[in-house]
């Protein structure tokens, strides 16, 4: 069981990394929204990014969180697709667009769902509500991102628009998580 000390701790480090992780989303979309529907070696460096940065963000929660969270399966399933996605954007943003599109919404499905997953579990740690709206969202988009690629259709921009409204979710996890700490410090 977690004191209430260290579940203080964890809380200030979660609400630091949401506050970083929408604060990335929205520098990021606006990088994506700058340049364009244009493939090039950018946009392939920001296709690449955005999932590596996710796979870090988690693995500095993970260790935030210490062993006394036992096993967080979803959490460490979430960091290797992540991975695997940054690679498999870089190799589809040399194909097509429709091929972005496809992994994208293959990451997003699974990261979703991951992220759901941990959302679920760590609901006692508050400001976990966003994150599974977030989570359910990020599969739903995910589909309609591969059903866009599949088409063969889309824009690579609209992505941008996907990590806009995960990090406006990030933040109002992280305003939650100040709240919630303010009451116990109180």
């Amino acid at each position: 069981m977690i004191s209430a000390v260290s579940s203080v701790a964890l809380g200030v480090t979660l609400r630091r990394l949401y506050f970083i992780r929408f604060a990335f989303a929205l520098l990021w979309a606006a990088l994506v929204f700058t340049a364009g529907s244009a493939a090039g070696p950018l946009q392939t460096v920001l296709l690449v990014l955005y999932p590596l940065v996710d796979a870090g963000a988690v693995l500095m929660q993970i260790r935030s969180e210490g062993d006394s969270r036992g096993p967080r399966p979803a959490e460490q399933i979430n960091v290797i697709l992540s991975t695997l996605a940054a690679i498999a954007l870089a190799w589809a943003s040399t194909v097509s667009t429709p091929a972005v599109l496809l992994a994208w919404g293959a990451w997003a499905i699974v990261s979703g769902l991951t992220q759901l997953v941990a959302a679920i579990i760590r609901r006692k740690s508050h400001g976990q509500v966003p994150l599974m709206i977030s989570g359910g969202i990020s599969i739903l988009a995910g589909g309609a991102f591969a059903a866009q690629g599949l088409q063969g259709g889309g824009t690579v921009a609209g992505v941008g628009g996907y990590a806009v409204l995960g990090g406006i979710f990030f933040l109002i996890a992280a305003i939650r998580l100040s709240i919630s700490l303010k009451k116990v410090s109180a």
